[in-house]
């Protein structure tokens, strides 16, 4: 894939964890390698060559699923494919987003485009005018079971290539039939098992891990952030981030995290000032950061190499091989490196929010933070960052709950044909829920730890973390006495959310790959 100033180009088989990452803000225009279309070309006319020959080929002239033995008759294969999608479109529950849907096209786009799937160029045309002309299929959140593809919600995608069915479009729903004929595009008409290539495959599962992974790379930024603060606030010692205690474990994320927190701590004067205290050990929530969020990134890392390569597969069935003509079924809709991923991710997402939750109970407790009680220099009158704390820890339970794993939990769907399912769709889709949650209990302790620091005054902490206290001090006032806290702590979790102080402070903090 090629990124140019305001266009990249889809090169199927190669895309990159940025150009995702890109494609899902929606800050690039979409095209096509035109390299692919040969590729594609011959893939189709090997099904139409099966067609002609009357061969009996899976997913090409016969039923799906249990129904794989009813053999179709030539002049019924259209009706079998718009069947297919009508009788498949059975999602319920909210809308998966724009940014969701512009991914999950763009991935299948790009997977159909390799040739494997038998698919003539006009059915990724069709998804690329969708990506041209910002036209977003209206897709229902619930309904898959990531096995046989994500059969439901693709087939709201498929509907609305056909013209059934509503899309989004400038920000308003409104009828898919009406919009293509508004923009003079004409509504998709399936051939030979292009409505099962479009149905099959793992692109929202992995679309929504992909969500996922994103946020998680905000959150564990503004996390680390956030720690560092917390650790000069409470006069933590920098001691457990020694090099030669990271060297001796030898866990890569552990290692490149603890350098983050010695870069994002050095220089303090507040740090200075307690070299020689009595204090001989901290709580683990200050003193294992770098055991606790490397584990996060190392796990983060694993997800995005797995996600890379889902991303950019062939995950419909069955596949065409054009060398030797055959067309051969097998099981890559299945979706299960996408759920055990997705339930690492669920995993770090919450322990990300966990210890930061634990930073916060032990800045308002004055008998282990030596500040003053909740944060508050006027305590009884004012309860300070007492309930902040409290709604700190009904998100982190939150989360604890949905951390669940989800690829555990199989159903047998299909009168038992398909009798293992990944449960990959519902596992990713709950990451973005869970990022909120972390984002904003590590919002509130931004806004405690600044609290914290300004408590240490006239000592000043890190020049980094003097940046990050001003960054802070942007949003939220000074906390003197009892105000509305609502609007602060919507304000802070907004901050974590846009990604802005990963950006800001990116040098100090490790990439998700490893590089």
């Amino acid at each position: 894939m090629t990124i140019e100033p305001k266009n990249l180009v889809l090169s199927p088989g190669h895309l990159t964890l940025d150009e995702l990452r890109l494609i899902y803000q929606g800050e690039r225009h979409l095209t096509l390698d035109p390299a692919c279309r040969d590729t594609v070309a011959e893939g189709a006319a090997a099904v139409q060559k099966i067609v002609d020959e009357n061969r009996t080929v899976y997913g090409i002239n016969t039923g799906f699923g249990r129904l794989a033995q009813e053999v179709i008759p030539k002049d019924k294969l259209e009706a079998l494919q718009k069947n297919l999608v009508l009788s498949h479109s059975t999602g319920t529950g909210p809308l998966l987003k724009d940014d969701i849907v512009r991914l999950l096209m763009a991935m299948k786009a790009a997977s159909l485009a390799r040739g494997f799937s038998g698919v003539r160029m006009a059915v990724i045309d069709a998804l690329m005018a969708f990506l041209e002309h910002k036209i977003y299929p209206c897709i229902p959140a619930k309904g898959s079971v990531g096995a046989s593809g994500d059969l439901a919600p693709l087939a709201h995608m498929t509907a609305a290539l056909m013209g059934i069915g509503n899309v989004r479009f400038d920000g308003e729903i409104v009828p898919a039939e009406a919009t293509l004929k508004a923009l003079k595009i004409t509504p998709l008409t399936l051939g030979p098992k292009e409505g099962l290539a479009l149905l099959n495959g793992t692109q929202v599962s992995t679309a929504l891990a992909l969500a996922g992974l994103f946020e998680a790379e905000k959150l564990l930024a503004a996390a680390t952030l956030a720690g560092s603060l917390s650790l000069d606030a409470a006069k933590g010692t920098d001691a457990p981030f020694d090099t030669r205690i990271h060297a001796a474990r030898g866990q890569i994320g552990q290692m490149e995290m603890a350098a983050s927190y010695r870069a994002l701590i050095e220089g303090s004067e507040i740090r200075k000032s307690h070299e020689d205290c009595e204090k001989v050990q901290d709580p683990y929530c200050l003193r294992c950061q770098p055991q606790v969020m490397g584990a996060c990134l190392d796990q983060m890392r694993h997800a995005a190499k797995v996600l890379i390569i889902e991303a950019n597969s062939v995950s419909d069935n069955p596949l065409v091989f054009v060398e030797t003509g055959e067309v051969i079924s097998g099981g890559n809709f299945h979706a299960e490196p996408v759920a055990l991923v997705a339930d690492n991710l669920a995993l770090a997402i919450a322990e990300i929010g966990s210890m930061s939750e634990r930073r916060i109970a032990m800045l308002v407790d004055t008998s282990i933070s030596g500040l003053p009680a909740f944060l508050v220099t006027s305590a009884g009158i004012n309860s300070g960052f007492m309930i902040a704390h409290v709604t700190a820890a009904a998100l982190a339970s939150e989360n604890k709950q949905q951390a669940y794993p989800a690829s555990v939990d199989s159903i047998p769907t299909s009168a038992n044909q398909e009798d293992h399912v990944s449960m990959a769709t519902h596992g990713a889709r709950r990451l973005l829920r869970m990022a909120e949650n972390t984002a904003a209990i590590v919002g509130i302790e931004l806004l405690a730890s600044t609290q914290g620091i300004e408590l240490r005054a006239p000592l000043q902490t890190s020049a980094p973390l003097e940046r990050l206290h001003a960054e802070i001090r942007k949003i939220a006032e000074p906390y003197k006495e009892d105000r509305f806290f609502a609007p602060d702590i919507e304000a802070a979790k907004k901050l974590v959310m846009s990604g802005a102080l990963a950006a800001q402070f990116a040098d100090f903090l490790p990439d998700t790959l490893e590089s």
